[in-house]
């Protein structure tokens, strides 16, 4: 019994030393704190107020321009506001102006009227035929308006430049007084001068108009531009480089473009004149300066009466519509200049 006892008592006490050595140590771990990521504290930047809507006598104005007019955004209501009047509702401007809006306005075309200042005064007042302002050869100092620069005016007819068409719809018109052209024993068309006191009347108003409007250089042109096989408006005497010049209005060449361009023009004219593939790249080149013309590869009527609109415009000396040397300079140094614009 005593042995037995024993052997019960030594076995316990293997046991018990054996867990021992299995059991780990259990050292205390201080817990590292996780830092919280802070809450950021928005600051919020006062937002600029927009100026107030003018109330005068129940007629709302705004003439502060709060867009882009490096996008050609505009705000801006020169003139009165016209809003909505539903029956039974109220129509506010607590939230006016939007800022995705730009001005309807995006060209400024030139015409003459082939009529003296009476009968262009009468026809450009009924139905029909329409500008938004008349420049008289009077001698005074003033401008007739004649159609709201907000409203659509009827004045270009069929036209286009670049990717527009119906340029009424976008445009201003400008129409001054003079009698247009009478033709040669040649059949030469001489056109008559401007007046000084009507050119300064018309650069004033165009100033005061492309700035207003941001209009761009490109999109300042005459009738003959936009509609080239109907029109010869408002022809070579017209001063476009004067212009262009003294109150930097419109489109102008530079003198070294146009030289780099005229040796290498004289050798194509040499050599290619006749050839379609030289014909159909200066009908591409007019077309990407802004004429409507169909790409045909040949000096047909449409061309030879687009590259005469052209010359009105740039090269006044000779306007014969036949592309020469000179003509293909200028218009190359045009690309030059006012690509992408």
């Amino acid at each position: 019994m005593r042995k037995t006892f024993y052997i019960i008592g030594l076995s316990t006490i293997v046991f018990s030393c054996t867990s021992q050595k299995n059991v780990k140590k259990n050292t205390y771990q201080p817990k590292t704190p996780v830092a919280q990521p802070k809450t950021a504290v928005k600051t919020q930047t006062p937002e600029t107020p927009k100026p107030k809507v003018v109330s005068d006598h129940g007629v709302d104005f705004f003439t502060t321009n709060i867009a882009d007019p490096t996008k050609n955004d505009n705000t801006a209501s020169y003139g009165s506001i016209v809003s909505a009047k539903p029956a039974g509702y109220k129509v506010v401007k607590t939230y006016f102006p939007a800022m995705a809006q730009n001005f309807r306005q995006r060209y400024l075309i030139m015409h003459y009227t082939v009529l003296p200042d009476d009968k262009s005064i009468t026809v450009l007042t009924q139905p029909g035929v329409s500008a938004h302002y008349l420049v008289n050869n009077t001698g005074d100092n003033e401008i007739y308006q004649l159609v709201d620069e907000n409203k659509r005016a009827y004045h270009a007819g069929v036209s286009s430049w670049r990717a527009d068409k119906n340029i009424n719809d976008t445009s201003i018109g400008i129409e001054i007084v003079n009698p247009g052209f009478t033709t040669d024993a040649s059949g030469k068309r001489i056109f008559v001068p401007f007046s000084d006191a009507q050119v300064r009347k018309v650069a004033a108003l165009a100033k005061d108009i492309v700035t207003r409007y941001q209009i761009p250089a490109t999109n300042v042109i005459g009738h003959a531009d936009i509609a080239p096989t109907r029109k010869q408006d408002p022809g070579p005497m017209f001063p476009w480089k004067k212009l262009y010049d003294e109150y930097q209005i419109g489109m102008w060449y530079d003198e070294t473009m146009k030289a780099n361009y005229q040796s290498l023009a004289e050798e194509d004219f040499t050599v290619k004149y006749n050839d379609s593939t030289f014909i159909f790249s200066i009908q591409t080149a007019l077309q990407k300066f802004g004429y409507g013309i169909e790409l045909s590869g040949k000096w047909d009527d449409a061309t030879k009466k687009t590259i005469e609109a052209f010359q009105y415009h740039f090269r006044p000396q000779n306007y014969d519509g036949i592309m020469d040397a000179e003509t293909w300079a200028i218009l190359q140094a045009l690309n030059l200049k006012y690509s992408g614009k």
